[in-house]
């Protein structure tokens, strides 16, 4: 019986059929494919562009163990990750977005070797930099106090970067998987907050080193998408924490889509009403006494 190779790659496509194609590339570049990794997963997630040079990228390289599927329709970001990891077969995943490329050739061993030096870990979020300027991407570092660990090369944390991370499968079978009510945005914090209470940690490690192709000016996010963040933030404090911060999460990030919206009075309204709806709509699972402790050890930042 064929031994199963510890890791499987997620990647979910947004209509960037040449990034995906550079991806693809580099991940066959990686030393040590053959022996670690099972399956490289990509959905297409419905995109409206033609992703033929993909097709043909992974048609001229049978060696490498692509999986290329089309969702059946625009999953979001959750559902797609959810759809991709029912598909999936090695016990760690490694999730990356598609204008993502990993700058070491050695980051698959890393990988294994972060798991098995870390047994308590069940998420390993990676160093990742911007492509065009290879400075650090403050806003995929996975603590607040970035000017304080932006050098250290590793530390437990309380969340992870959407853009490159590796997950154990037993968190999905322990804690339950991606929330597919968050259509986009915060759906990290979500699962991050569930693994916690299961006993699980969220380790930070520079041994991956991840060029994401994000301008360093960011996105601009749309207003629905600023709105969107501002009540899953909210649903995500409802849920897990004490109520103070719930109610501090809803009222600074409130101020923050007003402030990134341009003062946009009709979506901030929309916004107050889905946060008003969420108590009568979620139901609160409070995280337990060990991953509160764990929060305050690793110096959460809980208020928004």
């Amino acid at each position: 019986m064929r031994l199963m190779k510890p890791l499987s790659f997620v990647i979910i496509t947004y209509n960037r059929p040449d990034e995906m194609l550079a991806l693809a590339e580099n991940i066959g570049g990686l030393g040590g494919l053959s022996e670690w990794v099972e399956e490289v997963i990509i959905v297409n997630n419905r995109s409206s562009l033609s992703y033929q040079v993909v097709e043909d990228f992974i048609s001229a390289h049978s060696a490498i163990p692509f999986r290329y599927l089309v969702a059946p329709e625009n999953l979001g970001v959750s559902r797609g990750r959810n759809y991709a990891i029912r598909l999936s077969s090695a016990p760690i995943l490694v999730f990356l977005d598609d204008d993502a490329l990993i700058r070491n050739g050695d980051a698959l061993q890393a990988v294994v070797d972060i798991f098995r030096e870390n047994p308590s870990a069940g998420i390993a979020a990676f160093k990742v930099y911007y492509y065009a300027t290879l400075q650090l991407q403050k806003n995929a570092f996975p603590h607040k106090r970035f000017a304080e660990r932006k050098d250290w090369p590793h530390f437990d944390t309380a969340y992870f970067s959407g853009c490159a991370h590796a997950i154990r499968r037993s968190v999905f079978d322990e804690a339950g998987f991606y929330p597919e009510n968050f259509f986009y945005g915060m759906e990290e914090y979500d699962l991050s907050y569930r693994a916690l209470d299961k006993g699980y940690s969220i380790r930070y490690d520079d041994r991956v080193i991840i060029l994401h192709k994000e301008s360093p000016a960011g996105r601009l996010a749309p207003r629905e998408k600023l709105r969107g963040m501002w009540v899953n933030k909210s649903k995500v404090a409802w849920k897990y924490l004490p109520r103070r911060y719930f109610l501090s999460t809803a009222f600074l990030w409130s101020l923050q889509y007003l402030k990134k919206s341009g003062w946009h009075i009709g979506g901030f309204i929309r916004g107050w009403r889905e946060v008003a709806r969420i108590p009568g709509m979620e139901k609160r699972t409070l995280v337990g006494a060990a991953a509160m402790a764990y929060l305050r050890r690793v110096k959460a930042r809980l208020t928004y």
